[in-house]
């Protein structure tokens, strides 16, 4: 990811001329606070905590985190040489990749003791999971599908927006049957169908970012987990000193145009 972070400022978003799909809204449940000095690459809610993974170089960690304070409960630091990416939970194991160096290490979830590692081709970069896969990002339009017990690839969902690819799908988040991915360099959450592969909704945070950004710099937003029990769902990003609790609206309030990136 430093490839990505040091082409951050160039804008990549362009509106497409294609069809429409539903556009979805936020509203701002609850503010908590967060690590600003967190490069949030990867975030999950399981019991009663957030687990949450951070990136660069020197800088990265897997932690456990209190939500009402931000406070770090436990934390894991990675080697210096590995760009800490997306973290999944998968029974007593807590699973995260690297950016560019093609391994993933296994961790206990309660002690954070390294148990194994694996290694895969190409670039990591988000995880989530279902009842029984793993699903990966790398970056393209691509997510992988892994039998979790093994990280072995099993299939591939290609995602497409109204017909295009759209790729640089990052963080992953599982959410009532749907994969919803962090668009990197954008303000936007895509909800993928993952049968199909297809975006059925845009959820535009763009108003969160000004909230997190009025008196610092901060960067992407990047971070999703999701609360099964208390249907609730969380948004964050990199750098910011603020973790929200967001409400979708019941409905789509309008279509907008597919985000292509350049």
């Amino acid at each position: 990811m430093l490839g990505r972070l040091a082409f951050a400022a160039v804008i990549l978003v362009g509106a497409s001329v294609r069809a429409a799909v539903p556009e979805y809204h936020a509203e701002i449940v609850h503010i908590y606070p967060h690590d600003p000095a967190a490069f949030t690459e990867g975030l999950l809610y399981r019991d009663g905590f957030f687990f949450e993974s951070t990136g660069l170089n020197g800088h990265s960690s897997i932690r456990e985190v209190e939500v009402q304070t931000g406070k770090i409960v436990k934390q894991h630091d990675i080697g210096p040489k590995y760009f800490g990416e997306g973290i999944v939970d998968w029974k007593d194991h807590l699973i995260g990749l690297t950016y560019t160096t093609g391994i993933g290490f296994i961790f206990n979830i309660g002690d954070f003791s390294e148990i194994s590692d694996f290694h895969y081709a190409g670039e990591g970069w988000g995880l989530t999971r279902d009842d029984s896969r793993i699903y990966m990002s790398d970056g393209t339009s691509d997510l992988r599908i892994l039998e979790p017990d093994t990280m072995r690839q099993t299939g591939t969902i290609h995602v497409t927006c109204d017909g295009a690819p759209l790729k640089n799908l990052n963080e992953l988040e599982w959410v009532k049957g749907e994969i919803y991915a962090n668009v990197w360099l954008t303000h936007i959450i895509v909800r993928i169908d993952p049968g199909s592969g297809k975006v059925v909704g845009i959820v535009d945070l763009g108003d969160l970012l000004a909230i997190a950004s009025a008196n610092r710099a901060v960067d992407v937003l990047n971070g999703i987990a999701y609360d099964t029990a208390g249907d609730r769902l969380f948004v964050t990003g990199k750098l910011w000193p603020s973790l929200f609790q967001i409400r979708l609206s019941g409905h789509a309030q309008e279509s907008i145009a597919c985000p292509i990136l350049k």
